[in-house]
């Protein structure tokens, strides 16, 4: 079993000790960190199963150069404060979202009401530092929303310093059928945000005024 933890980072979840054979991360999110590396590792239970990875390695050229190798590390070094402001800073963004009138649900495994909750609560140190909503008004209020923030910026990465919103319908699942999307829960009126570290009121006031300019 294969399990991607980059949301999670190993300072929320370690999935071997939960029974994983492989645990992938992109490195270019949280382990990095600064939004200035492309990478990733792939990390194995046994060394018969990293001599399977080392030898795809080497046959396909998937190589970091050493200034990768510096900033990946150098990010490594703050992980877990970093960590705690991406998951106090996304849950109270959540907790805000959730009593919004122009907000239908909020997806955020810190809720009480995330069908995954209580196994995120039994194995992660916290929540993480990604959120989703879907707005009432579907994709005029996401424009409305995504085009009135000043703090967080649109983009499709994560895991950075800085916030960042993602409309995934018209951006990272765009190329997919509009009715297999759907189906996966990603319809127009859904945005999804990568909280920073920036101060928690600058991000809840940005938040209130992009919902404000949706009426």
């Amino acid at each position: 079993m294969t399990v991607d933890n980059t949301f999670a980072t190993p300072w929320l979840q370690r999935p071997l000790s939960l029974g994983a054979d492989y645990v992938a991360h992109s490195t270019t999110k949280y382990l990095g960190g600064h939004s200035d590396v492309i990478g990733g590792a792939v990390i194995a239970r046994s060394k018969e199963q990293l001599e399977r990875v080392r030898f795809l390695q080497n046959a396909r050229g998937a190589v970091p150069g050493p200034l990768d190798c510096y900033l990946v590390q150098r990010g490594v070094k703050t992980l877990a404060l970093r960590m705690e402001r991406h998951c106090s800073n996304a849950a109270t963004l959540a907790e805000l979202l959730q009593e919004h009138p122009h907000v239908k649900k909020v997806i955020y495994p810190g809720l009480p009401t995330h069908p995954g909750h209580a196994i995120a609560r039994q194995q992660m140190r916290a929540f993480g530092g990604m959120l989703s909503f879907e707005l009432r008004g579907g994709l005029e209020a996401a424009r409305h929303f995504a085009t009135s923030l000043r703090v967080f910026s649109l983009a499709e990465s994560l895991g950075g310093v800085e916030s960042l919103c993602c409309h995934p319908a018209t951006m990272t699942h765009a190329s997919i059928p509009r009715e297999v999307r759907e189906a996966h829960g990603i319809n127009n009126g859904l945005l999804r945000l990568s909280a920073g570290l920036e101060n928690i009121k600058d991000l809840q006031e940005d938040v209130l005024h992009a919902l404000d300019a949706i009426d």
